[in-house]
């Protein structure tokens, strides 16, 4: 851990993109890999140095009633009560807490899969740094050859004039030192990916699952599974290939679960 820096997991968002699974859970809490994805952020933070309330914070909004219940005191919370006030929004909201310090800040719905990301490896304080992975040149959300993976580091200088209100760091933070001549990318040399739509999310668990199977304990299976990640009391009986079963989901015998995820006994959300 950086002296003078804190963390900040945005955990706030509806996930419009994942509906139906968001309608039930919020994003940061849907499993990847039988983990949510929350947890995944805080293991990494945590193999940073950044563990506990004094130096990270989570804040929510949609569904926080289950985001509170899950953290717990393993962070300090922040709950939005009228509705996601977005990325700058969120910090704003949360600048007495960051009382002065630079902010590692990280999204929810980011997953990562190799080593922590050394965006504080020689940071002068000053600068804007993010996190980045190679992108091709049609990509309108370019930041020079690459695109946002998950992962900003923010002076105070940039988070003291938020404000709690909706807003986002892109338009308020990063454009602005990117045009100031003060954004610094920041190569990611492990695997990112975006898990805000179901076949992106779907693409995640089965890295997670290392393009086998995954079978957290406690799940029952009797059929067949080809490439699929099937949660802690799930019951297999049919076939799952490509797929996601949630925690307590159930795949009868005589389906074929294919590029889909799902929850509880009736719920399918295609992916492919």
């Amino acid at each position: 851990m950086s002296p003078g820096v804190c963390a900040v997991v945005l955990a706030a968002g509806e996930g419009r993109r994942l509906r139906p699974l968001t309608e039930l859970r919020p994003k940061p809490l849907c499993p990847v890999g039988n983990v949510p994805l929350l947890d995944r952020l805080l293991s990494l933070l945590g193999a940073l140095g950044y563990a506990g309330p004094a130096s990270v914070a989570v804040n929510t909004s949609w569904l926080a009633e289950q985001v509170v219940a899950h953290v717990g005191d393993r962070a300090h919370l922040s709950v939005e009560p009228g509705g996601p006030l977005g990325t700058a929004g969120g910090l704003g909201r949360l600048r007495d807490w960051i009382d002065g310090r630079g902010v590692l800040v990280g999204n929810a719905d980011a997953y990562l899969a190799g080593p922590p990301p050394a965006l504080l490896d020689g940071w002068d304080g000053e600068v804007v740094r993010l996190l980045g992975v190679p992108t091709s040149p049609e990509d309108p959300e370019r930041f020079g050859a690459h695109r946002f993976a998950g992962f900003s580091l923010l002076p105070w200088s940039a988070v003291a004039r938020l404000r709690p209100e909706p807003s986002d760091l892109t338009r308020l933070v990063w454009r602005p030192a990117e045009r100031a001549g003060r954004l610094e990318v920041v190569a990611y040399p492990g695997t990112y990916l975006d898990t805000g739509t179901p076949a992106r999310y779907l693409a995640a668990n089965l890295h997670a699952a290392d393009d086998g199977d995954l079978v957290a304990d406690g799940a029952r299976i009797t059929g067949r599974l080809e490439r699929a990640v099937v949660g802690a009391g799930a019951v297999v009986h049919g076939t799952v290939t490509r797929s996601v079963v949630w925690p307590g989901g159930y795949v009868g015998p005589d389906e074929h679960l294919v590029d889909a995820i799902r929850v509880g006994r009736e719920l399918t959300v295609p992916a492919a």
